[in-house]
Formats: C-alpha cells, sequence, structure tokens
C-alpha cells in the first residue's frame, strides 16, 4: 500500500479521494528535525509552506517517489535536486488564485478607507476622539476609474485583474510572457464579457498606476527596490500577497515616509516568519500573515487537485 504523510495537513475532501482509492494517509504533522528518520516509512510527503524538503532530507529518504506541494510556490522545496534523483515534484496553481486575488482587494479596499489605521484606533481611542478619527479619515478615494497594475500576469494576476476589471478599474499588465488582449469575465446569471487588457513594459506600468500588485515566483533579487519606488507616480499604493523578498522592505518604507507610497497591504515579508519590526509598526501598512491561499474553498479544491495529481501518477 501507498503511504502518504501530509505533513502540514490536508483537506478531508481531498484525503478521502485517496483513501477510497487505496492509499494511506497520515496527516499528523512530523516536526522538520524528525522528518528524515519518519519519512523512511513512506512513499509520498505532502507540504503547504512550513515544511521544508532541502537537499539533506532528501538524501536521507531514498524511498520517496513523489513530492506534492498545496499550493503554487515551491521555494521551500529543492525542486531541481529531487528531479535529479528521480522523485516527481507536483504543485497545485489553480486552485488557489481567486482566495489570493480576494485579498489582494481586501487590502485595497481597506486602504483607500484608512482601515488599517482606524481598526487599531477606534478601539482605543473612539469615545475620546470619535470627530477627530471621523475627520482625519474623510479622504478616502474609490477604486473605480482607477489603474491597477499587475505585474506578473500568470493565473493569480489573472484573477486579480478580473476582479478590478469588474470594479470598473483599468488594468495594466506586465509579465516576461504574452500578456492576453482581453479577458473573459464571468458574472453573475452566467454573462461573460471579453474586456481589454493592457501588456505594458515594466517602466510603463510603474509611471502609469495608481495601485501595483506583485504576483510573481521567487526572486533572488526585489522587483521592487528603490530605483522601481522613484519610478512610481506619487501617492501610488503597493499590496505583496506574491512572495517576501520581491520587495525590497528598507525602501518600501523609505517610500511610506516620504509620501511616494500611500500605503501598502503585505500578506509576505522578508523574514518570515519574523517580519521586520519596523514593517509591522508602521501606521500605513495593512498586515496579514501570510494567509493568501486560507480560505476554506481554497483549501477544498488544493486537497482535490493534490489528490487527484498524486493518484494519476500512481496509476499512470
Amino acid at each position: 500500500m501507498i503511504k502518504i504523510l501530509a505533513n502540514d495537513g490536508i483537506d478531508p475532501v481531498g484525503k478521502a479521494l485517496l483513501e477510497k482509492a487505496g492509499f494511506l494517509v497520515d496527516s499528523d504533522p512530523v516536526p522538520q528535525e524528525n522528518l528524515a528518520e519518519a519519512l523512511s516509512a513512506y512513499d509520498v510527503i505532502t507540504v503547504r509552506s512550513a515544511t521544508k524538503i532541502h537537499k539533506e532530507l532528501i538524501d536521507a529518504c531514498p524511498n520517496i517517489r513523489l513530492i506534492g506541494r498545496g499550493g503554487v510556490g515551491m521555494d521551500n522545496i529543492d525542486v531541481d535536486y529531487a528531479k535529479s534523483k528521480g522523485i516527481t515534484v507536483v504543485n497545485t496553481p489553480a486552485s488557489s488564485s481567486l482566495s489570493v486575488a480576494e485579498l489582494v482587494f481586501a487590502h485595497l479596499f481597506g486602504g483607500v478607507r484608512f482601515l488599517y489605521d482606524s481598526n487599531r484606533k477606534m478601539p482605543s481611542s473612539g469615545d475620546s476622539r470619535f470627530n477627530e478619527l471621523k475627520k482625519s479619515y474623510a479622504k478616502g478615494i474609490e477604486l473605480r476609474g482607477k489603474k491597477l497594475g499587475i505585474i506578473g500576469f500568470g493565473r493569480i494576476g489573472r484573477e486579480t485583474a478580473k476582479l478590478a476589471l469588474g470594479l470598473g478599474m483599468e488594468v495594466l499588465a506586465f509579465d516576461l510572457y504574452q500578456v492576453p488582449a482581453e479577458l473573459e469575465l464571468q458574472l453573475a446569471g452566467n454573462v461573460r464579457v471579453n474586456v481589454p487588457i493592457k501588456g505594458l513594459s515594466m517602466d510603463e506600468l510603474l509611471s502609469g498606476s495608481d495601485f501595483i500588485s506583485l504576483h510573481v515566483p521567487f526572486s533572488e533579487k526585489p522587483i521592487l527596490d528603490e530605483a522601481a519606488f522613484n519610478a512610481m507616480k506619487q501617492g501610488v499604493a503597493i499590496v505583496n500577497c506574491s512572495r517576501g523578498g520581491t520587495v525590497d522592505e528598507v525602501a518600501l518604507l523609505k517610500a511610506l515616509d516620504s509620501g511616494k507610497v500611500s500605503f501598502a497591504g503585505l500578506d509576505v515579508f522578508e523574514n518570515e516568519p519574523t517580519p521586520s519590526r519596523a514593517i509591522l509598526a508602521h501606521p500605513r501598512i495593512s498586515l496579514t500573515p501570510h494567509i493568501g491561499a486560507s480560505t476554506n474553498e481554497a483549501q477544498a479544491r488544493i486537497g482535490v487537485e493534490l489528490a487527484n495529481l498524486i493518484i494519476h501518477f500512481f496509476r499512470k
């Protein structure tokens, strides 16, 4: 019997699919330091972002035939090395796209109406400074009619674009590959409409966007560094729900303090799981702890997609 260790958990629907197909699935987490010993009893390990599958662990577990990543990014897996050892590595890039896109807009809506700050101050001084706070948050703006620049136009970038287009925003897109000329929106009542997209150079996107959202894989160097911030229009806002390290956090703080950036929304950080205190304490940053894919619906889709990938691998 094929044995699977779902070390960062798996949705019950996905687990049930695997068990129905005849696999044994353990979902009790094994501490990182004990994995090498524990994995001798398994053929497959599935992870999210917590468990690390690096070279030393791969070498210690020659019996592992497949590594499954529930989610998109595989920064926590030495993918090339695993493949060089004959281990198949799979992930679930489609399942969490909508959840991440919706979190981008949670940060955007919160930013343009100052929720990141009012939610901090209302509990402590809302009863004594109500009118003062009301006045300080009275200059919000609307998203409709504004330009959203999307850096990285893969699955998540496109889902983010669809939400933006549905709100009446203009989408400016940059990708290393060709950007489609239009996207199909599916509205309520199964109404479908095609909406044009502008594919631009990075320089054009930086200078033309009112808001910028990052949707890129892991990068050795920040995508948004000091030079990139300098190229942006005054008062731009930044959202990063992609990867920690794609935004130079020191440069971001400088841009926030100067007013170049009006606010930022961050779900990922350079030094997870111990983000910079300067980032966490900044009054104009909206913060979430890497929860882009953490919705019930996304986890169910991830579990099903991962289960089907595993089943297909062993039946082919």
